[in-house]
């Protein structure tokens, strides 16, 4: 071969050329340039460093999620080295299943869940390293309170007065971990009323840590807590992990609370390829610890950001949009974006003024059997309020005419008595320490009351007891060895998850025909129950599946039509995000109740009750409609209040018609 070496003997410098091979659409099996607008493609093309996508509402951002795990498997990453995390299972599991159906079953390994979920995962993985026993039991928010109340009980002098109850004792506890606040810090700023309190609380919530340490449970904070210290803590974990998820994207991220920011963070610390995918104006989750900062922030806890804006909006009307957009433009801080839409409507929103909450509630009703008239279906209405009890009026004059509906925020099937004694039964059989579950089951037994339930707990809660040997009360003696015989055959046995349950079902079937009158409305759950543990190989993952991502409606509701019918929905705002309607109202939009009164003198709070006012107007795609009455009295302040809501003044009624009512002779 011929030597191109230079022969002369002065020495140069040698120019080295890399060869880099340059993308080509044909290199890809998805179309990415057709199937995407040119903002969504941006985001999907951009692979390292940080992303942070704004995506107004209806902007296609599960979409976007989507196609950027196609495009980082067809460029060749990895599935198990891309982590995406939502906070609900279901849309993770919509995400990939869509993935899967424009690309293929590679998506299908990609690892994907909720914050807890994935905490979960790794902590059971890594539970060594914290001191925790992998069969760990996670306590639900009931549970939890219920082992405060213990513990609070123990602490507090029955007699004592203004001592905060057991929720919110928890909630006092919950917002200082997730906002990184020290609970004095919480008190202070919202329940100033327990100031006197402070020590006996920090009291308190130091013998929960101990008492959930001792048996081996994890409320859903500790889930985060732990993951973030596993992280911090251990150096050469987290760069296993980070090195590990070397993709990492993030779904409604101005939901996340501080503590998942900092996970976040820690997991990304070895390569910085984190997406944050979320809209600041939607942010509305504050009471649940979500940090507002979080998403404004992003590029400066992420140096170089790339921040990239999702503004066409697939939903709405362009009429819509002129309103939405003028709402959130009176929000102090923000992302600017103009949402625009290619879909044309003839209608545009309107205000409304009534009298009273009753004349509200008719017009309501009369504008849905309107609507009917026009072939809208009840499935495509929503009535959004601020509040849950803003809705007793309309619900009178619903039933009047006939129409149904269903109002949203009712006990769910993982919180039925029924249900929570099989999971205590299923939960004492995996972990014996697990005294919270243990408690429950004994007092179902007749003759065990709260003091000897008290009393024989020491005895019982222990692995591979002996009920023979023990001294037992004559009345329930008999009863507890049974419940032990049924605990200790399912240990001993590697059975089916749906086998242990099946046998759960069969010792527990003669108590739920003696504690509830309506048993055979009951048993159907217990049959659903038994169906959703045969699709899992493992009692663990069954009881943490159920305790992370309950299911929300019993077979019960579905026979009897409230899931499947046609229904026109109530529902809170909150519990609205993420849904959409073809015709949409928010009613109760008087200044006191919307903004509430409570954040006037709060900027942040004033500004979130905007973002509240704009996520509710943005589930609206053709008609929108906001009441107020102007006879409301407001029983907290003795006011009367008659303005419409402040996030309202000053739009051009070429956006938001108003419309007077008048009485048909």
């Amino acid at each position: 071969m011929e030597n191109l070496t230079p022969k002369h003997s002065n020495k140069v410098a040698v120019k080295k050329y890399v060869l880099k091979k340059q993308e080509t659409s044909s290199q890809y099996k998805i179309n990415y340039d057709k199937e995407l607008n040119p903002a969504q493609l941006e985001a999907v093309k951009s692979k390292e460093g940080a992303i942070l996508v704004i995506a107004g509402a209806g902007s296609g951002k599960t979409k976007t999620l989507t196609y950027r795990v196609a495009r980082l498997i067809e460029s060749g990453v990895k599935p198990d080295n891309i982590l995406l995390l939502t906070f609900t299972k279901k849309a993770a599991d919509e995400m990939l299943n869509r993935a899967v159906m424009i690309l293929d079953s590679r998506c299908e390994k990609v690892a994907g869940g909720t914050f807890h979920s994935f905490s979960n995962f790794i902590l059971r993985k890594y539970s060594n390293y914290l001191e925790l026993q992998n069969n760990f039991t996670i306590i639900d928010r009931a549970d939890a309170e219920d082992v405060v109340n213990h513990i609070r009980s123990k602490i507090i002098d029955k007699q004592e007065k203004r001592f905060p109850r057991k929720n919110t004792i928890l909630d006092i506890y919950s917002k200082a971990i997730n906002k990184n606040m020290s609970a004095q810090a919480v008190i202070e700023s919202e329940y100033n009323q327990f100031a006197h309190c402070i020590d006996k609380i920090n009291e308190i919530s130091k013998e929960y840590i101990v008492y959930k340490r001792q048996n081996s449970l994890l409320d859903y904070d500790d889930l985060l807590l732990y993951l973030k210290t596993l992280l911090s803590s251990n150096e050469e974990i987290r760069k296993k992990l980070s090195n590990q998820y070397k993709y990492i994207m993030i779904d409604e991220y101005q939901d996340t609370n501080a503590l998942q920011a900092e996970i976040i963070r820690l997991l990304a610390s070895e390569h910085n390829n984190v997406m944050a995918v979320g809209d600041d104006s939607q942010s509305i989750y504050s009471f649940r610890g979500a940090n507002f900062r979080n998403i404004l922030d992003f590029p400066a806890i992420f140096p170089n950001t790339k921040i990239i804006k999702l503004e066409q909006n697939y939903r709405s009307s362009q009429n819509i949009l002129a309103l939405t957009n003028e709402i959130i433009k009176k929000a102090k801080e923000k992302y600017t974006k103009n949402l625009f839409s290619e879909i044309e409507f003839s209608e545009k929103p309107a205000i409304i003024c009534t009298n009273d909450m009753q004349t509200e509630a008719e017009f309501v009703a009369q504008r849905v059997l309107e609507l009917q008239e026009d072939d809208i279906s009840l499935n495509d209405m929503a009535v959004l309020c601020r509040s849950a009890r803003m809705t007793y009026n309309l619900e009178i004059e619903l039933a009047k005419r006939s129409i149904p509906y269903r109002k949203f925020g009712g006990l769910k099937f993982i919180e039925t008595a029924h249900i929570k004694d099989v999971i205590a039964h299923l939960r004492f059989i995996l972990n014996p320490n697990d005294i919270i579950s243990l408690n429950r089951i004994l007092l179902l037994l007749n003759g065990v009351g709260n003091q000897t339930a008290m009393r024989l707990l020491p005895m019982l809660a222990k692995p591979d007891v002996q009920t023979d040997k023990l001294m037992l009360p004559a009345k329930s003696s008999d009863s507890i060895k049974k419940l032990f015989n049924t605990v200790e055959n399912q240990r001993k046995l590697v059975l089916k998850p749906s086998l242990i349950v099946e046998n759960v079902l069969s010792y527990y079937e003669h108590i739920l025909m003696d504690k509830y009158d309506d048993y055979q409305k009951r048993l159907k759950d217990l049959e659903h129950f038994l169906y959703l543990s045969q699709q899992y190989s493992n009692l663990e993952d069954f009881l943490s599946d159920l305790a992370l991502e309950p299911p929300d409606s019993s077979v019960s509701e579905v026979e009897d039509g409230a899931v499947k019918d046609e229904y026109l929905t109530l529902s809170t705002i909150h519990s609205a995000k993420g849904l959409e309607w073809k015709a949409v109202f928010i009613i109760g939009a008087v200044d006191g109740r919307f903004p509430s009164v409570y954040s006037f003198n709060s900027e942040e709070e004033l500004d979130e009750e905007l973002r509240l006012m704009y996520v509710a107007a943005t589930r609206a795609k053709s008609y929108l409609y906001i009441t107020y009455p102007i006879d409301m009295f407001d029983h907290s302040t003795g006011m009367v209040l008659s303005k419409p809501s402040r996030f309202l003044d000053d739009i051009d009624p070429e956006i938001l018609e108003k419309w007077s009512l008048e009485l048909e002779e």
